[in-house]
């Protein structure tokens, strides 16, 4: 991906996340089972906060949240990372939409990393260091909970 400027990279960033919030919503909406709905809508709420937080560093650089960020280590337990991508279909299984929305993630914080490289001040590297962290601990969250869920169906 090219970019002409930082401005066109945070649009950009801003589709995509628009875009993540539109796909839980709608996939929300299609489950049945009131956790996995409730779940996802969070999710929903979590891409909209990014959307935002990359709005506002676009209108005023940098605020005290970013500035004071605390990073911390998230594992990488890979499961996404072996799944070949799934297109969503209504009244799929939630061991399915696990590994649709890890995948999701997965390839949004490569996404960001992508971008950090790119970044070319320190705020926007910052940026996009805490969207990676935030990308990486959704992709967690749901290869944790693909892991739990086979694991009670025996596997």
């Amino acid at each position: 991906m090219e970019f002409k400027d930082l401005n066109e990279i945070i649009d950009f960033a801003i589709e995509r996340e628009k875009e993540a919030e539109a796909f839980y919503i709608m996939i929300s909406k299609e489950e049945s089972m009131s956790g996995t709905r409730e779940m996802l809508e969070e999710f929903a709420v979590m891409e909209q906060k990014h959307a935002t937080l990359l709005e506002k560093f676009k209108e005023k650089g940098l605020d005290e949240k970013l500035e004071s960020y605390n990073f911390k280590w998230i594992k990488d337990i890979k499961r996404s990372d072996y799944v070949v991508d799934l297109e969503f279909e209504p009244g799929m299984g939630y061991g399915d939409i696990l590994l649709i929305a890890a995948k999701r993630e997965e390839k949004a914080l490569k996404l960001y990393n992508e971008l950090l490289a790119q970044a070319d001040t320190e705020d926007a590297k910052k940026l996009f260091k805490v969207l990676c962290q935030e990308e990486a601990k959704h992709k967690q969250v749901f290869e944790l909970k693909y892991d739990d869920y086979m694991a009670e169906m025996g596997d």
